[in-house]
């Protein structure tokens, strides 16, 4: 009679042989794709309503990527009309387009968001905002990102907390309309003169930045090698 344990050798053989890798190499609930945000768009426009500790405003949000430009039209709840126009080279310009000529500059250290702004983000779960099932994301303890299940189009989105600036103020944005390809038309991405018309000691007077403002900066530098959307700083505020 032939001895058992051959058969065995042999069953143990092929498992490792064969079955072993496969196990190896399917996927399992610690290893499975978990949800991953949807780019934005290279060119889009969109509609806000921002909710700024209590303060409201309505974004209307241009945001082109391949010229290295975004544009916030800011109407601030009962308030004045503000132009935040922002280049990828960090200069941001904060205007007015009535009769008082209003326009304030600044020279940040980061540009305008990216596309991928969202890679690397940590996926929270689901959870339901204004309405939609959401895909929610952090990033570096800053932004929470909610995005609608299924359309992929960001639905609201948190910033400014605690953690980071040094006010408990937090901001709140509500995405209206996104509106994926739209572009306006490069006229209206040019600022106003009297940016440009300011006195020579005026000119040499750097824009003043708190130390919020500052700190907010330099927590911006970690998404992504560096962002900022004019809608999140509050540099406009001054104006």
């Amino acid at each position: 009679m032939e001895p058992l344990h051959k058969p065995i050798i042999l069953v143990v053989f092929i498992f490792f042989f064969t079955l072993f890798p496969l196990y190896l190499s399917s996927p399992t609930s610690e290893n499975k794709d978990v949800p991953k945000p949807t780019p934005w768009p290279q060119q889009f426009h969109s509609i806000m309503f921002m909710n700024y500790s209590g303060s409201l405003e309505m974004i209307d949000l241009w945001y082109d990527w391949p010229n290295g430009r975004n544009f916030n039209i800011i109407r601030r709840q009962l308030g004045k009309l503000l132009y935040d126009l922002e280049w990828n080279n960090g200069t941001s310009f904060f205007y007015t387009l009535d009769s008082n000529k209003e326009c304030s500059t600044a020279q940040l250290e980061v540009g305008i968001l990216r596309p991928n702004w969202l890679d690397g983000a940590n996926y929270l779960g689901q959870q339901h905002v204004d309405g939609f099932l959401c895909n929610v994301w952090e990033k570096v303890d800053f932004i929470w990102y909610y995005e609608d299940v299924v359309t992929k189009r960001p639905v609201h989105w948190v910033f400014y907390t605690a953690k980071i600036c040094l006010s408990s103020a937090g901001r709140e944005a509500h995405v209206m309309t996104f509106e994926v390809g739209a572009v306006l038309a490069d006229e209206h991405w040019q600022a106003p003169v009297y940016c440009f018309d300011k006195k020579q000691d005026e000119q040499q007077q750097p824009t003043t930045i708190s130390a919020s403002q500052q700190l907010q900066q330099r927590s911006l530098s970690l998404l992504n090698g560096g962002f900022l959307s004019g809608s999140m700083h509050a540099t406009a505020e001054s104006i």
